[in-house]
């Protein structure tokens, strides 16, 4: 009897462990997934359901809310509104025009051991998405001033070009937009390619080499087709990037462009939320920006087949 009392209290820790062991491991994934889902939760997912409960109510203060249905809405469409697509648009497209193919063909260069001073191209070009974007943006507004003294101004002269008044113009300051994105962001872009063109076979080179094909054939053949899924992660993050620009536009133009020629959606909510304290109707051009974001990704991402499963 004593022996059997034993090894029943011998085995009973042991069975009492195994269960707490495997409550842990039921527990420990929920555990390192909890600061994730926090974290979405508190600062991306709760700001987008107050944003769409904001987009039907009129904010007079923090207790002063009044819920008014779709007028914020309807309100929305006017011509500030379909401006603000409209340059936002040429803008994201621009971007993507100059920001996938450019960075591509640099990259490639830059992959190569026979060129010159690579590792100091890679670092020139990566220091511009380390600079402040208000020094970036204050260099560029003094750069492309109305002045005869200011940089481009002086640089045309020395040509014999007319001189322009870059930020007062719609074609011209869209193209200085464009010329401070594409500073920005051409090195982070160099990188991502650089990454890609690392996955690709070197063997892949060698065949062709071996068949007579050219350089051109190799980037056309080769590699644009290894780097579809950087070109398409490129693509996506510069749609969402263009369409979220602000802080380049409000540093060039400050709070109000003339003539809308810089304003663009995210200026649009920023002046209806803050300049006109109207905070429900910027939250209605927020949830609509979010929906054109959304939908162009989805376009292009269907488009260029990141949805369809790949055969076995």
């Amino acid at each position: 009897m004593n022996t059997g009392t034993m090894k029943n209290t011998n085995l009973l820790p042991g069975k009492a462990g195994m269960k707490v062991h495997l409550k842990q491991q039921k527990i420990a994934p929920y555990i390192f997934v909890l600061p994730f889902i926090l974290s979405f939760s508190i600062f991306f997912l709760y700001p987008i359901i107050s944003t769409v409960i904001m987009s039907f109510q009129e904010i007079l203060g923090p207790k002063d809310v009044t819920f008014i249905g779709l007028k914020n809405y309807r309100n929305m469409i006017n011509e500030h509104f379909f401006n603000a697509i409209w340059v936002t648009t040429r803008y994201t497209f621009l971007t993507i025009l100059v920001l996938v193919p450019l960075p591509m063909i640099l990259a490639v260069f830059l992959n190569r051991r026979k060129t010159i001073g690579r590792n100091f191209f890679r670092s020139a070009f990566f220091i511009p998405a380390l600079t402040s974007v208000i020094v970036a943006g204050l260099f560029f507004r003094l750069a492309f001033g109305e002045q005869d003294t200011t940089l481009v101004n002086m640089i045309l002269g020395v040509f014999g070009l007319p001189k322009r008044t870059w930020l007062q113009q719609g074609s011209t300051a869209m193209m200085v937009m464009v010329i401070v994105c594409t500073w920005r962001w051409l090195g982070v872009n160099i990188i991502y390619f650089l990454s890609g063109l690392q996955s690709i076979p070197v063997e892949q080179y060698e065949s062709a080499s071996i068949d007579g094909a050219n350089e051109w054939q190799k980037f056309l053949r080769i590699t644009v087709p290894g780097l579809k899924p950087v070109i398409i992660y490129v693509v996506t993050i510069s749609v969402y990037g263009g369409y979220a620009m602000f802080s380049e536009s409000y540093l060039l133009f400050g709070p109000r462009s003339p003539g809308d020629i810089g304003l663009t959606l995210v200026s649009l909510i920023y002046q209806l939320g803050f300049f006109e304290n109207n905070l429900g109707a910027g939250s209605a051009v927020g949830i609509t920006l979010l929906g054109i974001v959304m939908l162009i990704n989805m376009v292009q991402l269907t488009l260029t087949g990141f949805f369809k499963k790949e055969s076995d």
